[in-house]
């Protein structure tokens, strides 16, 4: 059984079917679609979350995620994306001009280039940051070409 129940008003039906019929975001349109197959009705009695999967292409997780918003936060919260919180950046404006810096330097005693591990562990050693991967100062190198 369903963790968050949709009950949709008179009123939040027409606009959802209006967004539908009028077209926009996909993501949007989508989520609408399955608000509409969500909402508390006996003619949704049938529209199961495996059947609405089917239906309209989402994981369940989604479903549950855009019935949890909608109960949660309200029907603009529930017809957009799901907030990223954890999207932070490792490259920052500073460590992505220090990569740069250490990139156009001579490079270490020894070696006859730059390697992406060497720049992180330059980096580390200047406690420019704490941690950093190669891959990340590839990234930011890719970029900045």
């Amino acid at each position: 059984m369903p963790r968050y129940i949709v009950t949709l008003t008179e009123e939040e039906k027409q606009e959802l079917k209006l967004l539908v019929q009028k077209g926009g975001k996909g993501y949007r349109i989508k989520h609408a679609q399955i608000l509409l197959k969500l909402d508390q009705k006996p003619e949704n009695k049938a529209w199961t979350y495996d059947r609405i999967k089917d239906a309209y292409g989402a994981s369940r997780n989604a479903i549950a995620g855009v019935a949890k918003r909608f109960v949660m936060e309200g029907m603009e919260a529930a017809l957009g994306r799901k907030e990223q919180k954890n999207g932070h950046r490792k490259g920052t404006g500073d460590v992505e001009a220090r990569i740069c810096t250490i990139a156009c330097s001579d490079p270490p005693e020894g070696v006859s280039r730059w390697t992406m591990q060497a720049i992180a562990d330059e980096l580390i050693r200047l406690e420019v940051v704490d941690y950093i991967t190669d891959s990340t100062v590839c990234e930011v190198m890719k970029k900045r070409n």
